[in-house]
């Protein structure tokens, strides 16, 4: 399928998946509208319509992404992460329009012994997993066409993120612990990015489930990068019980990308190769 209007509304965009995916999108054509804070409150209903009106696709990375501070602000995130959504939904019906929305491995408790596939049953153990899984019902419920991409373990150069933030624990501290108890993919918002870019052409519709290829712990991750960095640190394994945190976190993050891989024209690369070459632009 062809798309006719290529102008893209990214709300969020100078977040770090926002950021990235507005770059990826110029590149290949797309006419780019950026949307985000301060000037654009997706929580605005009248802001909100206007972004849509604004583009023939829109792509929702705006999102609450403080895990514990949603346990104390659970009624900004639920705003943020569900009404919004479920009114950009609305309103995107309304306009015949097509939204892509990003949601996360955080609508899963993490109990599963296998990787998780789009229709296993959600179960959020925290206030932020369960304010995105509420967004995704209000979406579906909008009646209009999306389609929604669960993304874990990211990272990329626009934000915080385990990478960033375990780098500035390294400069601090000469030992360090960290858990081996987590499984993940770490996922650069590069190739999030780049997926993304490929599929506004094809508008899909329905869930799919996004990570890098190849699963590690944690501590394993925390290992690669001070090795490729070749930092002197002292990395201690533990356990997630050993940290006392307002949210809790799913020990098994792990997808499976089959749904979303047969969508994609090249084989989704393994973790390792994105992480490197992000380490070394740092």
């Amino acid at each position: 399928m062809v798309i006719n209007d290529t102008r893209v509304a990214i709300l969020g965009g100078k977040g770090m998946l926002g950021t990235d995916l507005a770059g990826v999108c110029e590149r290949q054509g797309f006419n780019v509208k950026v949307f985000d804070l301060p000037e654009f409150d997706i929580t605005d209903s009248q802001q909100l319509k206007q972004a849509v009106k604004a583009a023939g696709i829109i792509v929702n990375c705006a999102a609450y992404t403080n895990v514990d501070g949603a346990e104390s602000e659970a009624e900004l995130a639920y705003q943020v992460n569900a009404e919004a959504v479920g009114r950009l939904g609305a309103i995107a019906k309304e306009l015949g329009k097509w939204v892509l929305h990003i949601s996360t491995d955080f609508i899963f408790d993490g109990w599963l012994d296998r990787p998780y596939i789009e229709t296993d049953s959600p179960n959020p153990a925290n206030t932020y997993g369960k304010t995105k899984l509420a967004g995704e019902q209000l979406l579906s419920d909008s009646g209009c066409k999306y389609c929604i991409i669960r993304v874990e373990w990211t990272y990329g150069s626009a934000g915080d993120n385990f990478v960033t933030k375990l780098l500035q624990r390294a400069k601090d501290n000469k030992t360090i612990k960290v858990v081996d108890d987590q499984l993940g993919s770490p996922t650069a918002t590069t190739e999030v990015a780049k997926v993304i870019s490929r599929l506004l052409p094809k508008m899909p519709e329905g869930i799919f489930h996004f990570a890098s290829a190849g699963y590690v712990s944690r501590y394993e991750m925390a290992k690669f990068i001070f090795e490729k960095l070749v930092m002197d640190v002292n990395l201690l394994p533990c356990k997630t019980s050993d940290f006392s945190a307002p949210a809790a976190r799913p020990l098994n993050s792990r997808f499976d990308c089959s749904k979303i891989s047969a969508l994609l024209d090249e084989p989704i690369r393994p973790w390792q190769e994105p992480l490197e070459g992000f380490l070394r632009k740092l």
